[in-house]
């Protein structure tokens, strides 16, 4: 599928020319960038899945103690989420994400060195510490250039990172686990931690030298280019009077804590899905991390598919809140079939919808909450909202691994999952669509 380019329309009067060749420039140059930016986040965010395949074996770990190591991550990243967007907000995207990204890299790097459940637990928690703030605050940095009617489209650009990542990280863990084993005395999974980790560092130092901060430091573009670029954010900013201000205000505002339930249900959904994708697929009748690997990419390809093709209607149709309900009925639809799966075909079917609706509600989400935000309102609101929607990356896991534990099944984990968009969905409907649809 071919990315929207933003080019000038023929036959445009020459503002709007402008204005597309401006958005056009814009995308080239920022998107992709932070597109891989978060490859290399999510990768490292996510690979633990894989390495369960045998750090578990080796370290003893039950599947709760997974579920409470793959989620704890959440529990920093929630701590210190909304202080670390208000910092990036004061010293600007391009010193803030940097920092970000090294930091994670050297931590994920230091995994190859866990030796018990404790230093598991550590070790993650220190993850989702150093990765805070950089999800909401490249959404914030989107926001500062791009208004609302283009907004969908860029977000679930960017965010078709996380299908991409599991496209290509899947099987590359599996390869590297089943290649490296036993290589100079480490585990498979010791050399995967290792080895994915280095991107991060590399793309954190490259951060600093390639981003711009705002319109106006960009060199790239010309002066009219940044007028009119300008004009748009600050006429969007101007209309959204009913914003609030200040943190305490942004923390109290009940809008803002209904779009934390909403994204708390989708959250819930998408990484329960993520951390046992590899556990659901080998349980499947899969062997070989390898064949794991290339087999869950599958669901992931489907996912990047519905994630461009809803972005692109939501912003051409102006409508958001159907764009999140049915993609999230749809993945409750396909947990629950898969429960009832009678072989791997069926399963990867089931799972692939799952996915692709799960996902997809994640990207399409961001477009409610950034309709009425601004400012500090913005920066404090979208870091909030997005640490306490991952909590449910923490409890997510953790529920899935215990029901497994106490049911001997993946079912109830699966139903968990179903019913938690389920109430999304219906959480979604009672926003008004005459705040979100523009």
């Amino acid at each position: 599928m071919t990315l929207h380019t933003e080019a000038p329309i023929a036959g445009a009067y020459p503002a709007e020319a402008t204005e597309d060749r401006a958005y056009g420039k814009v995308f080239w140059r920022i998107v992709p960038f932070l597109m891989l930016c978060y490859v290399v986040a999510y990768l490292d965010r996510v690979n633990v899945g894989f390495a369960k395949l045998q750090m578990s074996s080796e370290l003893g770990l039950s599947e709760a103690a997974y579920g409470i190591g793959a989620g704890i991550f959440f529990i920093g990243y929630f701590l210190f989420e909304v202080p670390s967007n208000i910092i990036m907000n004061k010293v600007g995207a391009r010193v803030w994400i940097a920092r970000i990204m090294i930091t994670w890299g050297v931590i994920s790097a230091a995994f190859m060195f866990t030796s018990s459940e404790t230093v598991f637990y550590v070790l993650r928690f220190l993850l989702g510490v150093a990765e805070a703030g950089f999800f909401p605050g490249i959404i914030l940095y989107l926001t500062s250039w791009y208004p609302a009617h283009r907004r969908a489209k860029i977000i679930t650009t960017f965010m078709s990172a996380i299908p991409v990542s599991a496209i290509f990280g899947n099987p590359l863990s599996g390869l590297l686990m089943d290649g490296f084993h036993g290589t100079h005395g480490l585990s498979g999974w010791q050399w995967m931690f290792l080895i994915e980790a280095v991107p991060a560092i590399l793309f954190g130092i490259a951060t600093f030298f390639y981003l711009d901060d705002r319109i106006a430091d960009a060199t790239w573009l010309d002066d009219e280019e940044k007028r009119v670029l300008t004009a748009n954010i600050e006429a969007e900013n101007q209309a959204k009077t009913a914003s609030p201000h200040s943190i305490s205000g942004t923390l109290t505002d009940r809008r803002v804590w209904l779009m934390c339930l909403i994204y708390f249900c989708f959250v819930l959904g998408q990484y329960g899905l993520n951390f046992w994708m590899p556990t659901i697929v080998k349980a499947s009748g899969v062997s070989g991390n390898l064949n794991i690997g290339l087999i869950s990419a599958i669901p992931y390809i489907c996912t990047f598919v519905a994630m461009l093709a809803l972005g692109r209607s939501a912003d051409r149709l102006r409508e958001r809140r159907w764009h999140l309900v049915v993609p999230a009925l749809i993945a409750a639809g396909g947990f629950v079939a898969a429960t009832i799966a009678t072989s791997t075909t069926v399963s990867i079917i089931c799972l692939s919808l799952a996915a692709a609706g799960a996902i997809s509600c994640a990207p399409l989400f961001w477009s409610l909450p950034t309709a009425f935000l601004a400012g500090t309102g913005a920066a404090a609101g979208i870091a909030w909202i997005n640490s306490v929607g991952n909590l449910a990356g923490f409890l997510g896991p953790f529920l899935v691994g215990y029901l497994k534990d106490f049911t001997g099944t993946n079912s109830a984990g699966m139903y968990l999952l179903a019913a938690a968009l389920v109430i999304g969905s219906l959480a979604v409907l009672t926003v008004p669509a005459k705040t979100v649809n523009r």
